[in-house]
């Protein structure tokens, strides 16, 4: 077995993972993206076609990813290093744990600053600073608040802080004993903000429009958003699923544990729906209102409704915890490794995370006010950290992950870490090796035609940026291949 022959955390039991690992995927994709994509993309047609993607692609790519990290033990370089080289391959396939948990990092650079809106308009809830008379006024007040270089770095640090201080305190008096709380708050929240919505009027629609079908109301791109957001909102990828997993105790169901983690999250994400959209249809909204669904739309809404202020303050509260299970998830993939690799205390991977998390977001969050005309290729650095993240780093990672599982390794080796019988293994390794690699292929070649025309309008700034690139490689390059052999 490729597993560390250090001690290492775990889980109180599978319900501490699966908590810790729906709070990873429950996050703003959930709550914020997923209703405004329903609007735009057709209601209940694209419900319907993204709970197929994520059972199709997103859980074989989940599988895989906390069966390499339970099997190796470790942060995703270590995990990737013990598993591949158990099966006789190169520790230089370890490159994907390096991707994986760079991915994570950079998500979360960016992520701190959107998770900033959360609690800055959780305050502005509680405060009254969202009392305005139209969408235009709110949209004033979006604006404003990040115009504000101290306003926005306020709440950002504010997130990076929490976020630091939960996963200094180690997996299971920090990580297990937030996510047991914060979870089931989130959860009696949104029960409380549907409950809310079916007595505003609009309740029978919301309903409908989420899970009525109709073929031919999605689009080619409604299709493409599906399969893109079923594989980003399972956390996939960035190094945060693969770590869960390492601390996973050995007698938990892999298969059973991806399958409650995957319906978990999307029961939250059509109980978002449950929650916003009657609010939205009983003020004659509507529902396709782009990301400003809910810091523009939705606080106009609750205003005009009876008890509405307090559900708004509910609702941000929410937000914000599904904002802070997520960036606790991110970064653990960083401190792991720094304890694992470096020797590091969990107290001081925790500070020298942080403070490089801390650089990172501060820098994300100027591109909305003092760094706004600091552009390369007519993106700002936030623009820059989303785009190579979502649109190529994931996707590569998620790929990578599912053919050395399904290709390269030893059969026995996710036989016997999967625990499956023998139909349903060879069921999950039909998905790894065929479904879930074409589904990403497909969210990979709509990127690269964006590329395309990217290069086509950019080409002498990207030639050089990759001209840097490359200087920079060789310069780190022996010590990248010294980190990546044996140990």
């Amino acid at each position: 077995m490729a597993s560390s022959d250090q001690p290492r955390a775990q889980w109180l039991g599978r319900w501490g993972f699966m908590l810790a690992a729906t709070g990873s995927a429950v996050g703003l994709g959930n709550i914020w993206k997923f209703p405004y994509m329903t609007g735009e993309y057709g209601g209940g047609t694209f419900v319907l076609v993204y709970l197929l993607c994520i059972l199709l692609v997103g859980v074989p790519v989940m599988m895989a990813e906390i069966a390499f990290g339970r099997r190796g033990r470790g942060s995703p370089v270590d995990a990737f290093r013990r598993v591949v080289t158990e099966s006789g391959r190169s520790p230089m396939w370890s490159v994907l744990g390096w991707m994986s948990m760079l991915c994570g990092f950079l998500i979360l650079s960016f992520y701190v600053v959107v998770a900033g809106w959360s609690l800055s308009y959780l305050w502005k809830s509680l405060s009254g600073g969202l009392s305005a008379e139209s969408i235009g006024a709110l949209a004033d007040v979006f604006d404003a608040n990040n115009a504000d270089p101290l306003n926005l770095g306020f709440w950002s640090t504010l997130v990076t802080l929490v976020t630091m201080l939960v996963v200094g305190k180690g997996v299971q008096k920090g990580i297990e004993r937030s996510v047991s709380w914060m979870m089931p708050g989130l959860v009696l929240m949104l029960v409380l903000l549907i409950g809310f919505g079916a007595f505003s009027g609009g309740f029978g629609d919301a309903f409908a429009f989420l899970f009525s079908f109709s073929a031919g109301s999605l689009s080619s791109e409604g299709l493409l958003a599906a399969l893109g957001h079923a594989f980003f909102t399972l956390s996939l990828a960035a190094g945060a699923i693969l770590t869960y997993g390492s601390y996973l105790p050995r007698n938990a169901s892999i298969g059973r544990t991806t399958l409650a983690v995957a319906l978990a999250d999307t029961v939250v994400a059509l109980m978002a729906g449950l929650a916003i959209f009657p609010v939205i249809f009983a003020n004659g909204m509507d529902p396709a209102g782009g990301p400003g669904l809910v810091f523009m739309s939705l606080p106009i809404a609750f205003q005009a409704m009876p008890l509405g202020t307090l559900f708004e303050i509910l609702f941000f509260l929410m937000l914000s915890m599904a904002a802070l299970t997520s960036s606790i998830s991110m970064v653990e993939a960083t401190v792991s490794w720094l304890c694992d690799s470096k020797g590091f205390t969990r107290r001081w991977a925790s500070l020298a995370t942080g403070l490089v998390l801390w650089l990172l977001s501060t820098a994300a969050m100027l591109s909305f006010n003092l760094g706004a005309d600091w552009t390369l290729a007519g993106k700002t650095f936030f623009d820059w950290l989303d785009y190579l993240t979502s649109r190529w780093l994931m996707p590569l990672g998620g790929l990578g992950t599912v053919l050395i599982a399904g290709f390269l390794l030893k059969k026995s080796v996710m036989r016997d870490e999967l625990g499956l019988g023998p139909r349903l293994y060879t069921l999950w390794l039909l998905m790894a090796r065929y479904v879930s690699p074409l589904g990403i292929l497909v969210i990979f070649a709509d990127q690269l035609a964006l590329f395309t025309v990217s290069f086509a309008e950019h080409w002498p700034w990207l030639l050089a940026t990759l001209a840097v690139m490359i200087l920079v490689g060789e310069r780190v390059s022996p010590r990248l291949r010294s980190s990546l052999a044996p140990r």
